[in-house]
């Protein structure tokens, strides 16, 4: 600690690692150590809330997954030791995350679309994280390297109406953590 640290901050040096016989130390211990109990003892006794964590965590993980499936070149590893080149590589296998997600979400809206308008019930839960259709290695044709594409239209002609009305309340998704 520096002397201007020392003078201006006189109370928070009582509070440093070393300061472990300090009261207000161990107040703020036990004070921790309560708020992880209620919690813990909250997370044992609340059904509901355990299915909520348990559904945020497994979506949490399987997102995880698929990005790291995507971004399967040098198996994951960063070998650069550039900060910024590090960040342009996690940026780079969001972006390409995010639109296969974007691309699985679309085609599997368009089917559940036209099944619905069939008259057809769907009580299923579809993950837009699916690998089985993407050929990570790819068959990538050449001769359209030279081709000049078209203009590029902003506005998609995309129906993002949801699938089904649901209750927010209902669905668990209106209520707090």
């Amino acid at each position: 600690m520096t002397s201007i640290e020392r003078t201006a901050y006189p109370r928070f040096k009582r509070l440093r690692s070393e300061s472990r016989k300090n009261a207000a130390h161990a107040a703020f211990r036990e004070v921790g150590r309560v708020i992880r109990t209620v919690r813990l003892l909250r997370h044992l006794s609340d059904a509901p809330m355990r299915r909520r964590v348990t559904a945020a965590t497994d979506k949490v993980e399987s997102f995880n997954r698929f990005s790291q499936w995507v971004g399967f070149g040098n198996r994951g590893v960063i070998a650069d030791n550039d900060p910024i080149e590090q960040e342009k590589t996690m940026k780079f296998n969001s972006l390409l995350t995010n639109a296969a997600i974007f691309h699985n979400a679309l085609d599997i809206a368009e089917p559940v679309r036209r099944l619905l308008d069939e008259g057809w019930e769907i009580e299923a839960h579809i993950s837009p994280y699916l690998t089985e259709h993407i050929n990570r290695f790819g068959e990538y044709s050449t001769h359209e390297l030279g081709v000049q594409p078209e203009a590029y239209d902003p506005k998609l002609d995309i129906d993002f109406t949801p699938l089904r009305e649901q209750d927010p309340m209902a669905a668990g998704l209106g209520q707090a953590a």
